[in-house]
């Protein structure tokens, strides 16, 4: 069944796409910082969602992880 018509599948995705923009921010901000606007303007807005709410996405993360596994 594809992630959109999942709930849990697309939170999943949701997810990924937050923490792995965090991440490729950090490891290459120039490149997210110039590109505002557009496709790459979502992947700076998830960066930014990730590095600024990081408390919370982590705390989702696990909670995903869980329910994943054990539910």
């Amino acid at each position: 069944m594809s992630a959109i018509f999942d709930f849990q599948s697309l939170l999943t995705v949701v997810l990924l796409l937050i923490c792995t923009c965090a991440y490729l921010r950090g490891l290459f901000p120039s490149i997210m910082d110039r590109n505002k606007v557009g496709i790459m303007g979502t992947f700076w807005k998830c960066a930014r969602i990730g590095e600024r709410k990081s408390p919370w996405v982590g705390a989702c993360c696990v909670l995903m992880a869980f329910s994943i596994l054990f539910l």
